[in-house]
This record gives C-alpha cells, structure tokens and sequence, in this order.
C-alpha cells in the first residue's frame, strides 16, 4: 500500500530530485525539470509547481536559504533541500521501486468497452496503433542511440521502449487474431453487429461467455 505522504504529488519528487543538486529558485527548478526531460517520466502539471514547492516548505523538505533580484523582475526565493527532504526522496523512491501500483491507462479503458465496436473496425484501429507504436519505438531508439549518458541516467527511458515494444507485441496479437478469426466469441461479437447488441450487461473483458 502506498505511503500516505505530506506532500502527494509526484511534482514533488521531481523537484526533491534536481534540487539535491544544489539549491535553486522554482524558475530554476522547472527549466531544470525541463532539461531532464522529468515532464516525460512523470505526470507534471506546470502550473502547480508553486503551491508544490509552498507545501514542501511548510512540510520540512525544503527550506529558505535567500533570495536574489535580476533587474526589474519580482524577486525570487531560493530553496534547498533538507535532511527531512533527502530522506523523504529516498524512501518514496524506495516504494516507487519495490511496491506495484494499479495504473490508469487510456488504452485499458478503450480495451474495456472493445465490444461496443464490431471486430473489423478493432482489427482497422489496433493497425493504427501499431504503426503510431512503431514510429514511437524508432524514434526513441534512434534517441537514446545518440545520448551519451551513463545507463545509470537511461534506466527509464530503456524501461518506457519494452513497455512501448511490448504493447506494440500485444496489440499485434490480439490484431492477428481478429484478422485469423481465431479470437474466442468473434462470431457472437460480429452478430452484434448486425442484430443490436444485447438488452442484457455485455460480459466485460476477462469474462467467458457460452457460445
């Protein structure tokens, strides 16, 4: 179960981990945040980078060190981490690591109602897919082929290709059956079609129907 944190965004741990750096002002921080590519890796919402900071402050993971003024602009608070902030990264990195989490995906939610559609519309749009799947793949390939970083700093990219390759994989299957007519109840589900779908709840996906 995941740990109840002061602050429960992953914003948070975005800035924790470029702010270890050195300390910094939040124009730093985003442009930073901005240069590791961490808007990639992780959900951020830009516009909520203040208050995120403000609620780390009042927490204890960051503290006041100044404050400096370039010309006419407002001028700007400089935060750096502290003992309560490193190990607060560390140990929702740790849970991040070792603790699975379901995650919301918008193709799991395609997926799920995939009867409302008939099967030759499915077999046309996991094609797409599978061609926009594929471009992704070369180009991050070809991305990380350039990138002379130690693996160390790569880890995360490598993971998001096998999880782009292997849904690429799936999507090709279950495509390829559909086109075979291998795939269990594809007749049921094509009558559908034609006749209406049924007055009674559709089995969800994971369900076996008799047919």
């Amino acid at each position: 179960m995941a740990t109840k944190r002061a602050v429960n965004n992953l914003l948070a741990l975005a800035v924790l981990s470029v702010i270890v750096q050195r300390p910094m002002h939040r124009y730093e921080i985003a442009a930073t945040l901005r240069a590791h590519g961490k808007d990639r890796d992780m959900d951020i919402k830009w516009g909520s980078l203040y208050t995120v900071v403000q609620n780390m402050a009042k927490a204890g993971f960051l503290e006041v060190i100044g404050s400096e003024r370039d010309g006419a602009r407002p001028e700007r608070v400089i935060y750096r981490i502290t003992d309560a902030g490193r190990a607060e990264m560390a140990d929702w990195t740790r849970e991040l690591l070792a603790a699975p989490e379901p995650e919301h995906h918008r193709f799991t939610a395609g997926l799920s109602i995939l009867a409302v559609l008939p099967p030759d519309e499915v077999v046309v749009l996991l094609g797409t897919r599978i061609a926009a799947l594929a471009q992704t793949i070369a180009t991050t390939r070809a991305e990380l082929a350039e990138l002379t970083l130690p693996r160390l700093f790569l880890v995360e990219s490598e993971f998001g290709l096998a999880m782009l390759e292997a849904e690429a994989n799936w999507a090709r299957s279950l495509r390829d059956e559909l086109v075979a007519g291998t795939f269990e109840g594809l007749e049921r589900w094509r009558q559908w079609h034609v006749d209406g779908m049924p007055a009674e709840r559709i089995p969800e996906l994971g369900e076996r129907g008799n047919d």
